[in-house]
């Protein structure tokens, strides 16, 4: 028989997350911990997110070690975590069940009526993040997973009722094919994650798969101007609608109107207007992710007045175009997680229309494998910026095997630097800076620290 979560929540017995201070580990251990279950777990380092779990009951080492395990009826792991984890390793031997956190949630999510799960290669988090505070304001009580904190549920996860969960879905080492969506929703496909997908084709495949995850009676959302995204869904025997701002979609934008950055416009849903959206958070993307929830919404029956006030209340999740604040002389310090060139792309044309003199951009390339593969469209993406300073590449979970560097990058891309700390970064741009001009730090590592260093 499958192993399944449940019954080991029913029965209240003691469950061990390996790597419980991630991102939907600390969601899945909150949600455990709600429901009276003994939760114990380990991670490298303390942060804020295992203070709060400690606070609420889970026991947490702060180190790999074999002992971790020892009383723990079922482990759960990330994708991160191999078998040669000592822990791992002890578990096997014990012959204690061992699952991935994708398939913890892809159990728990089989108990609601209707599931939204949100992929995509970008805009995941502010689409999910969308979703919520939609189906919020139509009184649907959702339960919500999202992957970055999210002002409106004070945090990445928010425990509803049985009626509605909406889930950020993510692609990596195909974590969302264990997921379980009434409704699936594609945001875009674009080549990503080469350490683990071999190529795009390799990539459409594991998003067809995951739309056949949904039931018949169920809906397949998906972007109507992204010609990956339609590839998954060729010949596809489920219903299926299509967003976009290209002529022929389903779920379309009316009387467009950019101000300053921000868009203004109305939806409509199969030729009938739905909901008037005046978007808080800046950018062409972002009207393509309200339409993509939209789709999703009007299907679930959120009435359109409740879409509207959802996507207007919407002011962005952390490190998404987030504002850190000004320098003393003025200039407009934001921070931004970009970190695929047409995110970056994405985020720089939105900093574009905002009339700022000049945009500079603090860029820290997120692993070795990323920044070698997509070389080419980095160089692409960081020339759309008036000045680029780039800062060391953030390793995550890598070893650099491909021998490769920022040095290599900014020798490419017109005008550009390479410092190899935050203070020189931080104290080029305070030169550089001038009253009027935009600072962007951008990147999923720990740049984000650059901000706070400028402002204070």
């Amino acid at each position: 028989m499958a192993l399944s979560i449940k019954p080991y929540i029913e029965n209240k017995e003691k469950i061990h997350l390996i790597g419980i201070g991630g991102v939907s580990m600390n969601s899945l251990a909150e949600l455990l911990l709600s429901r009276g279950v003994p939760v114990s777990g380990s991670d490298r380092l303390r942060t804020d997110v295992t203070a709060r779990l400690e606070a609420m009951g889970a026991q947490i080492t702060y180190e790999h070690k074999a002992e971790n395990v020892e009383g723990a009826a079922l482990i759960v792991r990330t994708a991160a975590v191999h078998d040669d984890n000592p822990e791992i390793a002890r578990a096997h031997a014990c012959g204690i069940p061992v699952m991935e956190r994708a398939e913890a949630w892809g159990h728990l999510m089989r108990d609601y009526d209707n599931v939204v799960c949100l992929a995509g290669t970008h805009g995941k988090t502010t689409s999910t993040s969308m979703m919520t505070l939609m189906t919020m304001e139509a009184q649907l009580d959702p339960t919500v997973m999202v992957g970055s904190n999210l002002p409106a549920i004070g945090g990445t996860l928010r425990i509803g009722g049985k009626g509605c969960f909406v889930a950020e879905s993510c692609e990596y080492c195909n974590s969302f094919l264990s997921f379980a969506p009434t409704v699936a929703v594609v945001l875009n496909v674009e080549e990503d994650h080469l350490d683990f997908f071999k190529d795009i084709n390799d990539i459409v495949h594991s998003f067809r798969s995951f739309v056949e995850l949904t039931p018949m009676n169920g809906l397949v959302v998906v972007n109507g101007d992204d010609r990956n995204a339609m590839r998954c869904v060729e010949g596809l025997d489920r219903r299926v609608r299509t967003f976009g701002l290209e002529p022929g979609a389903d779920v379309c934008a009316a009387g467009i109107r950019d101000e300053n950055g921000y868009y203004r416009f109305t939806v409509l849903v199969e030729g009938k207007e739905y909901a008037k959206v005046a978007l808080s958070v800046p950018g062409r993307h972002n009207m393509l992710n309200a339409l993509a929830c939209c789709a999703a919404a009007e299907f679930l029956g959120v009435p359109g007045d409740a879409a509207e006030r959802g996507l207007n209340r919407f002011t962005g999740s952390s490190r998404r175009f987030q504002l850190v604040g000004k320098m003393p002389n003025g200039a407009t310090v934001v921070d931004d997680y970009a970190h695929h060139p047409s995110e970056m792309k994405a985020t720089l044309s939105t900093a574009k229309e905002m009339r700022f003199d000049r945009v500079l951009c603090a860029f820290q390339p997120h692993t070795y494998t990323r920044t070698k593969a997509l070389f080419g469209e980095f160089v692409e993406a960081l020339s759309m910026c008036d000045h680029a300073v780039l800062a060391p590449i953030y390793a995550a979970r890598e070893q650099n095997t491909v021998g490769i560097s920022s040095h290599d990058l900014a020798a490419e891309v017109p005008g550009a630097v390479a410092l190899d700390s935050f203070a020189e970064i931080a104290a080029h741009l305070r030169a550089e800076a001038g009253p009027n001009d935009l600072v962007l730090t951008m990147g999923a590592g720990n740049i984000n620290e650059v901000g706070p260093m400028l402002v204070r």
